[in-house]
């Protein structure tokens, strides 16, 4: 009898899971909370690496598709002084594919294609149950048993309880996320500011970030070193409030840098939550994770690559048919830590870097990271 299998969660984690499962010909139930694909805005855009995001679409069948919605342009990188001087311009290569850009929306329909996913299931708890398989708890009431619960519910994972006990951490850097609509006719200047990829701007303990996604649409995220507590006025609903106190936090900024705070329409504030960089845990029976719900870390451009691969990874694991289900997630989850251990330590101490009290520590990094050109 084949396993009964279901996946928490309808994002990048989950849906590869899902999708590499699906064309094994193996059953997958998935679990979403959000009622439909498009009930929330789908966030920004995804550089997918080579070696991680764009090897589990292979893995899937859909790295051709892939290729065709991305935008290769999308990698090029521009880095300013807060005066508005250009300190790098780094645009890629007519054949570069190394880290092509796609919207998350984008992203998640191409991985949906024929999934039957079970929208507005708000699970609440996982429970491992000895002898009788783990018994996922929903907010209506219902239980439901399976041999192997996947959660790839994200940062605040209602699966992770089932198997650790610990809880993302403040990292000390909050954002402030903005948009810019129809730039390219709207706001000609922004649109040549953003250039066709992203333009950064780091100052003492600050960091603005303007990232183009298709359609004209350009996300906005302000970032700065605060305690939790500080800055509160941020949560408003008032958009001209929010956006009075951002302008205040980057006073003294180039006109056309701030231009890109001033054109925002809603502002939505995001603390940045990590785990620990070597979280594991004792395996369990039946349970496990995936993406941020088993390793947090700060958006440094990792986080769903890897957790597309795992989903990919593990789905390909339990297809491959070893009598021992068990023995088969164990291994997979020793990789797992392994790999994003490396990966977390990188972007914890990226992030240190990033929004420093020395903005020529983000430069360093850039250059580490990337040509300069």
């Amino acid at each position: 009898m084949r396993h009964r299998i279901a996946v928490v969660g309808g994002g990048p984690a989950g849906l590869a899971f899902a999708r590499v499962l699906h064309r094994h010909g193996h059953p997958v139930t998935v679990l979403e909370r959000d009622p439909a694909p498009d009930a929330r805005p789908p966030g920004g855009s995804l550089d997918l690496h080579e070696g991680l995001g764009q090897l589990a679409l292979a893995k899937a069948g859909l790295l051709a598709e892939f290729q065709a919605l991305s935008r290769p342009e999308g990698q090029a990188m521009r880095i300013l002084d807060t005066d508005g001087t250009v300190l790098r311009d780094w645009r890629p290569g007519p054949d570069d594919r190394a880290n092509p850009e796609i919207d998350r929306g984008q992203l998640r329909d191409l991985l949906l294609g024929p999934l039957d996913v079970h929208w507005g299931e708000d699970v609440t708890r996982v429970e491992p149950v000895p002898r009788d398989g783990v018994r996922v708890h929903f907010a209506d009431g219902r239980q439901e048993s399976f041999d192997l619960v996947v959660g790839a519910d994200g940062a605040w994972s209602r699966t992770r309880p089932a198997v650790s006990a610990v809880t993302p951490h403040y990292t000390g850097v909050t954002a402030v996320e903005t948009s810019l609509d129809d730039v390219d006719t709207r706001h000609p200047g922004l649109a040549r500011l953003t250039g066709d990829g992203s333009v950064a701007v780091y100052g003492a303990n600050r960091a603005l970030v303007a990232q183009r996604g298709s359609g004209g649409h350009v996300k906005v995220y302000a970032q700065f070193r605060a305690p939790l507590d500080r800055h509160a006025e941020l949560d408003g609903a008032d958009a001209g409030a929010v956006r009075s106190s951002l302008l205040a936090l980057f006073d003294g900024w180039a006109a056309p840098v701030l231009d890109l705070l001033r054109h925002g329409t809603a502002f939505v504030r995001r603390p940045l939550y990590a785990l620990p960089v070597s979280h594991t845990w004792t395996h369990v029976p039946g349970v496990t994770l995936l993406g941020d719900a088993a390793h947090l870390m700060p958006p440094l451009g990792a986080g769903a690559n890897l957790a597309l691969l795992e989903g990919a990874e593990l789905a390909e694991a339990v297809a491959a048919g070893t009598d021992d289900l068990d023995e088969t997630v164990r291994a997979f989850e020793e990789r797992m830590w392994a790999r994003a251990g490396r990966w977390a330590r990188f972007t914890t101490a990226g992030l240190d870097r990033l929004v420093s009290p020395d903005p020529a520590e983000a430069l360093a990094l850039f250059d580490q990271v990337q040509p300069s050109g």
